[in-house]
């Protein structure tokens, strides 16, 4: 633990990660521009990254392409911003990565927080910092929305937790129902992945979707075609 800490807390390291949390890949010489270093310093921090199984890369023509090895990094990473954007007012680079984007298996940001609280807000989910909870009505909303509850249940992993939004400083849904409703969005087109990154936008489905099932008035990304 202390040598991944190390790491990942070194100034220009950090810039870079920071960088590579969105899910895009990016070549050392924009990883030296974002971290204000050589490129000769770029590559000695990169090598201990993928050395450490932090990065990985790929090749294409004569550029390397660095990017998060895995979602475990990817939510260590997140933890990490959610203890910092305590201490203080966040500031963001990607403003369309705080609205609306994948964090692991499920939704997070603007749009993650705002079902959430309709959920919660309907009598249908019980969330705190302890756990979480889908009541009696919450399983049957969720079931008319398309959402298999009890298969959801029968996953080898935590069925409802919360997860703490690093741009929010609030609560999402995690878990196996939360990826579970990620899931049902991305098959009736009401979100889409923005290439190489984790962020969302929202199709015009989306948009009447989300106003109908979860009454979210503000759409928190911009609209795209679908």
């Amino acid at each position: 633990m202390s040598e991944i800490a190390a790491l990942v807390g070194d100034r220009a390291r950090g810039e870079m990660l920071s960088a590579l949390v969105s899910g895009r890949a990016l070549t050392a010489k924009e990883l030296a521009y974002v971290a204000k270093i050589t490129p000769q310093t770029t590559s000695e921090h990169l090598g201990k990254l993928v050395d450490a199984g932090i990065l990985t890369f790929n090749t294409r023509g004569r550029f390397r392409y660095f990017r998060l090895a895995s979602a475990a990094v990817s939510q260590m990473l997140e933890g990490i911003m959610t203890v910092a954007a305590s201490r203080r007012v966040p500031t963001f680079r990607d403003p369309t990565l705080a609205r609306a984007r994948i964090c692991y298996d499920h939704l997070a940001g603007e749009l993650g927080v705002a079902i959430a609280d309709s959920l919660i807000r309907h009598g249908h989910l019980i969330l705190g910092p302890d756990g979480g909870e889908v009541t009696e009505s919450g399983e049957t909303f969720l079931a008319d929305v398309g959402i298999d509850v009890a298969g959801s249940r029968r996953r080898r992993r935590a069925f409802c937790r919360p997860c703490l939004d690093w741009s929010e400083r609030r609560y999402h849904l995690a878990g196996a129902i939360g990826a579970a409703i990620a899931e049902r969005c991305f098959e009736m087109r009401w979100v889409k992945r923005i290439e190489e990154s984790r962020a969302l936008q929202i199709t015009p489905v989306g948009e009447k979707g989300l106003l109908a099932t979860f009454g979210i008035k503000r759409v928190p990304v911009a609209a795209c075609k679908q």
